[in-house]
């Protein structure tokens, strides 16, 4: 029998598994030959038992295709350090590879398919009633003349009469709060903004709790961010730019019957509506070698929210799954750093989509790319990474750019909101979709800073193709075009190098005849230091968020391929 070799992880990308520094020290604590017996790796699958403080050894396996583990010891933590233990024993080739699993495992692993096939056929029937119901209101959406039937349509598909009319009376008081909003702004224009700094931070307050009584979620969070602008000194311009977005935002939804079915899905979600998973499941899935570029975490009146960035080798797509979790809970670790997963993702529906959900996980990634990762279903009551958002978090509202060249600068732009799951009929790597309306040039969205443990480097690898610098303003208006709301967006630059510039920083196209950096793109103030240590001068391919006020750095690649966190 010929067995497959399975690519091993290393050790920093095993360790960026664990929940906390305490679990990574416990692992490393198990992680001794001398711990482990009956140990063995087989497929997709790692398993063996370590001797504990009780008579009997702790069962511990994983599956490394997702990855999902289980474990017989009582630890609430997850992964537990058995299970990390075990992955740090595999990583340093402590384990010898079998032709199958043992029993035990290969039960765990049966059990698992069985509740998956389970779970998508329940998947399966949600999305088909609401594709049935989409169909038959298609119509009424047509022609609706007051929004409310033309603006989205999956709020209240396939649901009870009850649903049904919660959501009618949500799009009724979301109506009202943005006509309200719309007499507010022209209010304010006809008698001027001179005195903005005196009482526009109590305004914007007393109008952000209006719009979230109204169940415009996201509006109100649009004019929380408004006090930015007063950290600048053409904050003027910038308000009234801000204004003009807010109220771009309340007609577009006032007209949505009137947009494009993409646009009004984009309307949608920045005024504060959700999109229920079954419906993302529903789009068109694109199957590709996702790679693990860079991941962000940030906490938000005590919640949680991880920012994981994916690169399509084929495709060139960019791709944002998001993870949330209370404070002190661990958030979905299963997309690590540097790996590469085999897999269909489908996109949240708009104008500009990058949020994802993971619908489906294949086989490991050939040889080429780094190691097989998956997004993963934690086994014990673990659920899918990638929770639904919350509604629309803040916006910069920081419009004006001095973003590169001599191109006229940029204006808002807001990271898009797409959303991944389990779906069917894939797309293989490369494949053009419906979904596939708006793909990023190789260029995509990157951020991690707030990275957890094990850090600073990566599996080694090809970093992944980008845009040059001076393609950036053009790139972005074309997302602004699309979805005029964005704030931030991922990129990928090739062959850049870090300048200094006046009494700023840059990031700027390696081109020799270009000595005056005409194209260079501002960087965001920050510690500069390590992008200088890896590229030594030398180009190099960074992954970035493009803001108006410049690039947020988030990662890099050395000499050798391997990711470096900025």
């Amino acid at each position: 029998m010929v067995r497959r070799v399975i690519e091993r992880w290393s050790r920093d990308q095993v360790l960026a598994l664990a929940p906390d520094a305490s679990s990574q020290k416990a692992a490393a604590g198990v992680s001794a030959p001398a711990k482990w017996s009956g140990a063995g790796v087989a497929r997709d699958a790692l398993w063996g038992e370590c001797k504990g403080s009780g008579s009997k050894p702790y069962r511990a396996c994983v599956d490394l295709r997702e990855p999902a583990y289980r474990c017989s010891c009582p630890s609430r933590k997850f992964p537990c350090k058995h299970a990390l233990g075990l992955l740090l024993l595999w990583s340093a080739d402590g384990v010898p590879a079998a032709d199958e699993p043992a029993d035990w495992v290969e039960e765990w692993l049966a059990d698992r398919r069985e509740r998956a096939a389970k779970q998508e056929a329940k998947v399966a029937e949600k999305v088909a009633a609401i594709v049935a119901a989409e169909a038959a209101s298609a119509s009424d959406r047509s022609g609706a003349s007051d929004g409310s039937g033309g603006s989205g349509g999956y709020g209240a598909s396939g649901g009870s009469g009850g649903d049904d009319r919660r959501a009618r009376q949500r799009e009724e008081r979301v109506d009202a709060g943005l006509a309200d909003l719309e007499r507010w702004l022209s209010d304010q224009i006809a008698h001027g903004i001179a005195g903005a700094r005196q009482t526009a931070l109590a305004d914007w307050d007393d109008l952000s709790k209006r719009l979230i009584d109204a169940q415009a979620p996201g509006v109100a969070a649009l004019l929380t961010g408004l006090s930015r602008v007063f950290r600048h000194e053409d904050w003027p311009a910038r308000l009234l730019t801000e204004y003009a977005l807010v109220h771009l935002l309340a007609v577009a939804h006032r007209r949505s019957a009137d947009l494009p079915r993409d646009l009004r899905d984009t309307v949608r979600s920045r005024v504060g509506f959700t999109t229920p998973k079954e419906y993302v499941l529903a789009q068109p899935p694109v199957r590709d070698h996702w790679q693990v570029i860079a991941c962000r975490d940030e906490d938000r009146d005590r919640l949680l929210s991880r920012r994981v960035w994916l690169h399509g080798r084929a495709t060139g797509r960019i791709a944002l799954i998001l993870s949330f979790a209370p404070v002190g809970q661990p958030l979905d670790s299963s997309l690590v750093l540097g790996t590469t997963i085999d897999a269909s993702l489908c996109f949240y529906p708009g104008s500009a989509p990058l949020r994802a959900l993971v619908a489906a996980r294949h086989s490991a990634a050939p040889s080429g790319g780094p190691p097989s990762h998956g997004v993963g279903e934690a086994d014990r009551h673990s659920s899918p990474a990638s929770g639904e958002a919350p509604p629309r978090g803040e916006r910069a509202a920081d419009r004006h750019s001095a973003a590169a060249s001599g191109e006229a600068p940029f204006h808002g732009v807001r990271a898009a909101d797409g959303h991944s799951s389990p779906a069917s009929g894939e797309v293989q790597p490369g494949g053009e979709r419906a979904a596939d309306r708006y793909s990023p040039p190789a260029s995509g969205g990157v951020p991690p800073r707030g990275e957890r443990a094990a850090d600073r480097h990566s599996a080694g690898g090809v970093p992944p193709h980008g845009v040059r610098a001076v393609d950036v303003p053009r790139l972005i208006a074309d997302v602004l075009a699309r979805d005029p709301w964005t704030d931030s967006w991922p990129l990928i630059l090739s062959d850049v190098v870090p300048a200094r510039v006046d009494s700023g920083w840059y990031l700027a196209d390696h081109d020799p005849h270009d000595p005056k950096l005409e194209n260079a793109l501002p960087l965001l103030p920050g510690t500069l230091w390590q992008l200088a240590a890896v590229s030594g001068g030398h180009p190099v391919t960074v992954a970035a968020e493009w803001t108006p006020d410049g690039l947020r750095l988030l990662t890099t690649w050395d000499e050798r391929g391997q990711v470096v966190v900025l």
